[in-house]
């Protein structure tokens, strides 16, 4: 071999040697960042040309031309057994929600993922903020409009769980939805999220 051809595949190595390091470091504590305020390189639109979505500040925020139409920002990657935790701000009207284990990317739904919902108005709140729709009531509801909230979903085999700033709201068990991607919903009101973290199980 070569003395020039050694030195390439040498380089390569360490290229990789350091890539492996950077993931480790990046993830060391099981938590991969989805999005950290800078950019959507994981994320992608469901078909919804109706919507432009803009970093301001380090947060996500929706710009919704079609007030009859909910939107969704779905995450490229496909996940299985996981913990999300998400950092949201909604206004007091707004109809939002982290959807789980989505069977079909371009069309999220109550009906084909597993809505995890934010939305403080719903007229029946037993499925409003901090429920599991069809799945797990909610009682007391949580109040996520005006502030800062956090998230928190566990999604493991048929055991489902929601805590939302820091206390348990909801938990069931269920085998309807087993793996697909995560969607972020934007319906009303105001919507933004700050962070989205997963660690797969």
């Amino acid at each position: 071999m070569k003395r020039g051809t050694t030195f390439v595949i040498a380089l390569l190595f360490a290229g990789v040697g350091a890539l492996q390091y950077l993931g480790t470091a990046v993830a060391q504590d099981g938590w991969i960042t989805l999005f950290d305020g800078k950019n959507l390189d994981l994320w992608e639109a469901a078909a919804t040309p109706e919507v432009s979505y803009a970093i301001e500040d380090g947060s996500l925020v929706a710009t919704k031309k079609d007030p009859k139409k909910t939107h969704f920002l779905v995450s490229k990657q496909s996940f299985k057994n996981f913990q999300v935790r998400a950092e949201f701000w909604v206004s007091n009207d707004a109809n939002s929600g982290i959807f789980i284990r989505c069977e079909d990317p371009k069309k999220p739904g109550a009906k084909t993922c597993y809505e995890c919902n934010i939305f403080d108005t719903r007229p029946d709140p037993s499925y409003g903020t901090g429920a599991i729709v069809y799945h797990a009531e909610v009682n007391p509801m949580p109040k996520a409009g005006g502030k800062w909230s956090t998230m928190e979903i566990t999604a493991n085999g048929r055991d489902l769980s929601i805590m939302f700033d820091g206390q348990k709201v909801s938990q069931v068990r269920s085998g309807l939805h087993t793996e697909g991607p995560i969607a972020l919903q934007y319906g009303e009101g105001t919507v933004k999220f700050r962070k989205v973290q997963i660690k797969q199980l």
